[in-house]
């Protein structure tokens, strides 16, 4: 009998499973679901328009992927349920919603269906900045020691300043939640009828240690008496490894997604992190960016050290025996759609379609034929605010060197231009501060699809990139751990020599190309730290005039 495992990927807009052969690594089949809702950043389901920075989802649309995708990969492959080893998971983050003490969301509830803090608050719900604040102030006077875990510096994606916010703005809705309580962490909850929590999100989202646990109720109580006793009544102390088994398939569980109970579960990992074993990297000094509406940078290493302006260290947070360390941007893929529905003309849409391609085709083929700063612009990547180094959703985009002749496919390879800055500022901090990076992989839609953005890449950070061989990178990592979790491998690195993929592709930088990219990034430095770092902050106070 053949052996499979499931991993299902939950991204930004949509949920995906892939089935995977044990003995051979191939995935045999992938399917797609859509949120109905997608992402809620104007107005709720009911018509309730919401304020800006907001970034919600339903949870409802979670359900309806494993309720959609398993049926269908079973139907297209004929694999049976008998035939599944394990189910894996990965999940957006930091993704949080309140539930009641049984699992089930505020939001399921008619009284809250108009109550915004009753749904999901989606990794890029830039809201809770204020909170963030408050939280950061706190450990710093304290001199709280997990506080350079976290690059000296406190999100407002992360775990507990979204939390405040519910606390600080609706404490009726704060005292009804019995848990608040990662998405990944709440799918298997729902699969598997026991609720554990992932040391891979707790470790990144919400100051969670394997040495340490979380910090203490009384730092949470310094923030606001109200979080008191959150550590083990709304936040579950239940912490277990990252890719271990959870649990097995509930009759509940069973229900939703047309399996047999008993399969095993494994705990969920970050989206970007499940895509390491799956590109082969379970070892240090090999770094995975996982290219997509935002980008992760995440490298393991065998030594924990402090490294400002990152997004966490966490021991065995990737991989068992390593540290995890991550950084990323919040807007990459998502500023090159903004672009394309925002700014374009009709002209280029009506030369897209009679030459039967897509925007962004056309835009990155007439990119490619502008020679290096022909454009003469310069753009700052901070449309959705800077994730790493500085952590601060309160900057914004920008782009220097306007002319009547500009054209927009200048403006497109200027925004892609300006990721790769943002990528390479990241780069030189690692190394900076003692992570030696020896190779560099890449992984998601823009890595596998755009070949003229992965050699700018290439040709930016003046070091040449790999490519993994699967379209759903992510889910291949999560269909590893559930593998794992099933038994079917001992552990992670044997899984990976059976499963993992990487491409015959090698972008190698350009010297003329990186001769050239020197004098614009240090243009872009200029930028960056003039507006970043308090030289000017005209986006700060533009946003309190909006």
């Amino acid at each position: 009998m053949k052996k499979y495992s499931i991993g299902i990927d939950y991204g930004t807009l949509s949920g995906r499973a892939v089935l995977v052969d044990l003995a051979t690594g191939d995935e045999v089949v992938s399917s797609v679901f859509e949120y109905p809702h997608a992402v809620m950043d104007e107005q709720l389901p009911s018509g309730k328009k919401l304020p800006d920075n907001y970034a919600l989802q339903h949870p409802q649309d979670y359900l309806d992927v494993l309720k959609n995708t398993i049926p269908d990969i079973l139907n297209k492959s004929g694999a049976t349920p008998e035939e599944i080893a394990g189910i894996g998971i990965d999940f957006t983050a930091c993704t949080v919603l309140p539930v009641y003490a049984d699992g089930t969301p505020l939001c399921f509830n008619d009284k809250y269906k108009d109550e915004p803090h009753a749904y999901v608050k989606l990794w890029k719900h830039h809201a809770a900045q204020k909170q963030a604040e408050i939280i950061y102030e706190k450990a710093k006077e304290q001199n709280e020691s997990w506080l350079k875990r976290y690059g000296d510096q406190i999100s407002s994606e992360w775990f507990f300043p979204k939390i405040l916010q519910v606390l600080e703005e609706n404490i009726e809705l704060y005292h009804e939640t019995a848990r608040f309580i990662e998405a990944g962490d709440w799918i298997t909850w729902v699969l598997t009828g026991k609720e554990t929590h992932s040391s891979c999100l707790a470790g990144y989202k919400a100051f969670w240690s394997k040495k340490d646990g979380y910090p203490s109720n009384d730092f949470f109580a310094s923030v606001n008496p109200e979080l008191g006793e959150i550590i083990g009544t709304k936040v579950s102390e239940n912490v277990i490894s990252v890719g271990s088994k959870a649990g097995e398939l509930c009759e509940a569980g069973a229900t939703l997604t047309g399996l047999t109970q008993g399969i095993a579960v494994a705990s969920p990992s970050i989206d970007a992190h499940a895509a390491l074993p799956a590109t082969g990297i379970t070892d240090s000094g090999k770094m995975l960016m996982i290219m997509g509406t935002s980008t992760c940078h995440i490298i393991m290493g065998d030594s924990e050290k402090c490294v400002p302006g990152i997004s966490g260290v966490v021991e065995d947070g990737v991989c068992e025996g390593y540290f995890g360390y991550e950084a990323g941007q919040s807007c990459v893929g998502d500023s090159f759609e903004w672009y394309t529905k925002s700014c374009l003309p009709k002209s280029y849409y009506d030369e897209a379609a009679a030459q039967n391609i897509n925007i962004h085709k056309l835009l990155r083929e007439k990119a490619k034929k502008l020679k290096v700063g022909e454009s003469g612009l310069v753009a700052l990547d901070w449309w959705n605010g800077n994730r790493s180094i500085l952590s601060d959703s309160d900057l914004t985009g920008l782009i220097l060197g306007f002319k009547l002749t500009t054209k927009p496919e200048e403006i497109y390879r200027a925004l892609i231009e300006s990721t790769a800055y943002g990528t390479k500022v990241i780069i030189d901090n690692y190394e900076e501060n003692g992570i030696n990076i020896i190779e560099i992989f890449a992984a998601g839609g823009i890595a596998e699809k755009d070949e003229m953005t992965m050699q700018i890449y290439s040709d930016v950070m003046n070091k040449e990139i790999r490519i993994s061989a699967s379209s759903q990178s992510c889910a291949l990592g999560s269909a590893m751990f559930g593998a794992v979790a099933g038994g079917a491998f001992g552990n992670i690195k044997e899984a990976a020599s059976i499963m993992a993929r990487v491409k015959d592709v090698l972008y190698k930088p350009i010297p003329e190309n990186v001769r050239l990219y020197e004098k614009l990034y240090n243009e872009y430095k200029i930028l960056h730290d003039y507006f970043g770092k308090g030289g000017n902050d005209i986006m700060k106070r533009l946003k309190e005039i909006k």
